[in-house]
């Protein structure tokens, strides 16, 4: 009898493509989901909270991507947007929700870049919009000039927290990473725990103090050619296992 692999529901972008809107998921999360966590990615549609429930029944696992677009800043309270700033209403309305949700639901939840600034803020956190304007911090920003190997390549080293989750998994408290983000972390949401700063001193990760499965998030890209980098085979792997054990409490 073939065993069902975790279903990992990936929640989309809203974006029009000429008049019509369409609902996106970049491949590069998709293709890790499938080949590094080795579970069956679903694309979810920015509709809201409207079908919560049915999706947190449905999936194993929830992975909130990057995304072009940034988090409105009336959802942390935080200053008007500069013009021309991408945002994603609909994303935020189904996201945002979905994430306490899901983890409180036992649902293994990894969060990328966006979706690690969404995490932030559904705990309560709040974001720099623009990093590299605060005094004390580096351009944290890719250069858009240059090809994706570029933009994707190692940038800086990240010191793992002593003891974390992420230290764990990787036995080693250093970890070069990639940046690709103006916004960061301005105050951490409630019950979250730093797991990785950069050297300016930015959270570059966290997790969810008492999360009842895996829920971590990172600023970072791990998904960029996830299978040629061990550190994001690891991290993969580890949300694929949480995932499969999660789909095999369900069919108990």
């Amino acid at each position: 009898m073939r065993t069902r692999k975790p279903v990992i529901g990936i929640p989309a972008d809203r974006r029009l493509l000429g008049p019509h809107p369409f609902h996106c998921v970049g491949e590069k999360y998709i293709a890790a989901i499938a080949e590094a966590a080795d579970c069956v990615p679903v694309l979810v549609p920015a509709l809201g909270e409207a079908h919560l429930e049915d999706w947190l029944d449905s999936f194993d696992g929830i992975l909130f991507t990057g995304s072009p677009s940034n988090v409105e800043p009336q959802r942390y309270a935080g200053e008007p947007s500069a013009p021309g700033t991408l945002h994603d209403p609909e994303r935020d309305a189904t996201t945002l929700p979905m994430i306490p949700a899901a983890i409180a639901a036992g649902l293994p939840v990894l969060g990328i870049c966006r979706g690690f600034q969404e995490m932030n803020v559904a705990f309560g956190g709040s974001l720099w919009q623009r990093v590299q304007e605060q005094p004390g911090f580096e351009d944290h920003r890719e250069d858009h000039d240059q090809p994706l190997e570029v933009q994707y390549g190692p940038r800086h080293l990240v010191e793992l927290a002593d003891g974390g989750q992420l230290h764990a998994l990787w036995g080693s408290r250093d970890l070069m990473v990639n940046s690709l983000h103006q916004q960061g972390v301005r105050e951490l949401g409630r019950g979250l725990v730093v797991e990785a700063r950069a050297p300016d001193r930015l959270i570059e990760a966290f997790h969810v103090a008492g999360a009842p499965a895996f829920a971590l998030a990172v600023q970072w890209h791990p998904e960029w050619k996830a299978m040629n980098n061990p550190f994001s085979r690891a991290l993969f792997a580890a949300f694929g296992e949480a995932a499969r054990v999660r789909a095999s409490r369900q069919f108990q």
